[in-house]
């Protein structure tokens, strides 16, 4: 059985409405199901489930696809995970290929790795709770007011005094010390092998399925290092995970805020206080990566960082991170000397709820910051404040808020708007110019969303006369590149299987996540093409481009008038318009 074979039979065999169901609170509305979308906070169900096509989308985030892109979503695993957990439930049998000897050992070696690093977490969580040797940790989280309910949570532990306990497990179980080294769990050193943590309470660092992975060891007195963390591993990326996501993920998501702090026991204290949508970085900032961990599952993230300038430096460098990627990211202040622990043990959950709540966007924290440290107050230092703000201003995108930031810059700044705007403009149009596209239609061209070019899809798909229609014209010519590829796949699909419906198919076939949504806003909003007359549908699709590239036209014709012939630019725009004109001709 081929694998487009299987994941049609895993498809019919299993309702998506039923297994949406486990994760979503879903209400019959017409001939979809309704509720509140897992992925973003709402308070407005628009997460739309049509059992019927086997399809999901959100109206909200944009979030759709079929059955195995939520679960690859919500779950946070890869298609064959999740093929692999889908076929499990509907009782299918899955046809791998052998593997190869190399794949063999590869896939032996990573199944040993995750049984040390699990038979060290139980090994550490078995001396915390049940060993003599455990009482002082016992008695240091009772004087930090954790519960036992808490630590187990966290699957908390003790590494023994003992400088080989982890060793002598090990070779007591017949595992690998080699592959424990790669861990990071033991070391080698003239005298032999030794245990990397020993004396410490330990936070086992765990993967979104609470698998551990890595773990952070904290003394328990005044010694130093405070703290001793796993090193990279096979199992263990630091600039992928951050601490505490397994407890965190469901509630980040109904929440739509990522609270991220520093500190294990910062994020320990918030957990047991009922704050569950927060994570804490595993000793080292924030990455690209985190932030890009973050935008799958958080609409937005509030930092709480030490009020020292080694906090304002991380907070100051996360903010630069998450407007880089188009994140909204807010900022959490605490009286002078508090941290969460104490905070909430002096004020309350409530208190510091109501202060997540009050968290003031983060560039406005930075501004504030920066005219606290350097007083506008002379011609030479508002220069200097301008040469640290513009970098950041920069990685601002909405463009309403950066309209609104220029005013309040000069505002505080006391200068000029135009002032600002031209210091400003040496970067902006360097920026423009990496976006601008060099090939193609113009810019104006480029939208993201083109109803017309949807229309046409559904036509393709729905009405085979409309497609014998569509088909004359070459597609390159009614299609660009955001949906060529749909149209291309959905004629394959329909020759393939010309009385079927092609939806089904083409979702199967599909990688990107992006295509899958399309497909399934697609579907959800197309009752609007239900009986209708096609040729009258296709008649107007194909006036509307035909005006579509008039305007095009006209927009290059003004802009050519105002450039030099032998400019790079006035080149550029003459080839896309001998494009336009050749796609007009086609229609």
């Amino acid at each position: 059985m081929s694998r487009n074979d299987t994941v049609r039979e895993i498809a019919e065999r299993l309702s998506i409405a039923e297994v949406i169901g486990e994760y979503v609170a879903l209400k019959r509305s017409g001939s979809n199901f309704l509720g509140l979308c897992p992925f973003h906070g709402e308070k407005t169900p628009s997460f739309n489930v049509n059992p019927a096509r086997e399809i999901f989308h959100c109206f909200g985030c944009g979030a759709g696809g079929d059955i195995f892109s939520f679960v690859m979503k919500i779950e946070g695993i890869s298609f064959p995970e999740a093929l692999r957990k889908l076929a499990a439930r509907a009782g299918v049998t899955l046809d791998e290929r052998p593997l190869s000897d190399t794949e063999k050992k590869q896939k032996a070696e990573r199944e040993q790795q995750r049984e040390i690093m699990l038979l060290t977490a139980n090994r550490y969580r078995d001396l915390l709770t049940r060993h003599p040797e455990g009482a002082a940790a016992r008695t240091y989280l009772q004087q930090r007011e954790v519960t036992p309910e808490t630590a187990a949570a966290y699957g908390l532990g003790y590494a023994s005094a003992a400088r080989d306990s982890i060793v002598q497990l090990l070779k007591a179980k017949g595992l690998s010390l080699e592959l424990a080294a790669q861990l990071g769990i033991i070391r080698q050193g003239e005298r032999g092998w030794y245990d990397l943590l020993h004396n410490r309470l330990i936070f086992p660092i765990r993967d979104q399925h609470s698998q551990p992975i890595g773990f952070a060891g904290r003394v328990l007195d005044a010694g130093l290092p405070k703290y001793i963390n796993s090193p990279e591993s096979p199992l263990y990326h630091k600039s992928s995970i951050l601490f505490g996501i397994d407890l965190a993920l469901r509630d980040i998501r109904q929440n739509g805020t990522a609270l991220i702090v520093e500190g294990y026991f910062d994020h320990l204290a918030l957990h047991q206080a009922g704050i569950l949508n927060v994570l804490a970085t595993c000793g080292t900032a924030l990455t690209e990566g985190h932030i890009a961990l973050l935008k799958k599952h958080a609409q937005r993230v509030c930092l709480l960082f030490d009020g020292d300038n080694a906090g304002r430096k991380a907070t100051v460098r996360a903010m630069e991170l998450c407007l880089e990627q188009s994140l909204p990211v807010y900022v959490l202040s605490l009286p002078q000397g508090d941290d969460p622990d104490t905070f909430l043990l002096n004020h309350g959950a409530e208190k510091f709820r109501k202060r997540l709540e009050q968290a003031k966007p983060a560039f406005e924290q930075f501004l504030h910051w920066l005219l606290a440290k350097t007083p506008a107050d002379s011609v030479d230092r508002k220069v200097r404040l301008m040469d640290e703000i513009v970098p950041r201003f920069q990685r601002i995108k909405d463009p309403v808020e950066r309209d609104l930031y220029q005013k309040e810059i000069c505002r505080l700044l006391g200068v000029d708007l135009s002032a600002f705007r031209r210091r400003l403009s040496g970067q902006a149009d360097r920026v423009q110019n990496r976006q601008q596209p060099t090939t193609g239609a113009p810019a104006s061209a480029q939208v993201p969303r083109d109803t017309t070019q949807e229309t046409l899809l559904g036509l393709l798909a729905g009405y085979p006369d409309a497609r014998r229609e569509i088909v004359g014209i070459p597609l390159p010519q009614l299609f660009d590149q955001q949906y060529l590829p749909l149209a291309q796949e959905l004629l394959e699909v329909v020759d393939q299987a010309p009385e079927a419906s092609p939806w089904p198919e083409l979702l199967s076939r599909l990688e990107q996540e992006d295509q899958k949504g399309l497909v399934a806003r697609l579907l959800v909003q197309d009752q609007h093409l239900a009986d209708i007359d096609w040729r009258t549908a296709l008649r107007h699709c194909l006036k509307r481009q035909e005006q579509a590239r008039s305007r095009e036209l006209r927009q290059i014709a003004q802009r050519l008038a105002t450039l030099p012939e032998d400019s790079e630019e006035y080149q550029e725009l003459i080839k896309s318009a001998d494009l336009l004109r050749n796609r007009k001709s086609a229609l």
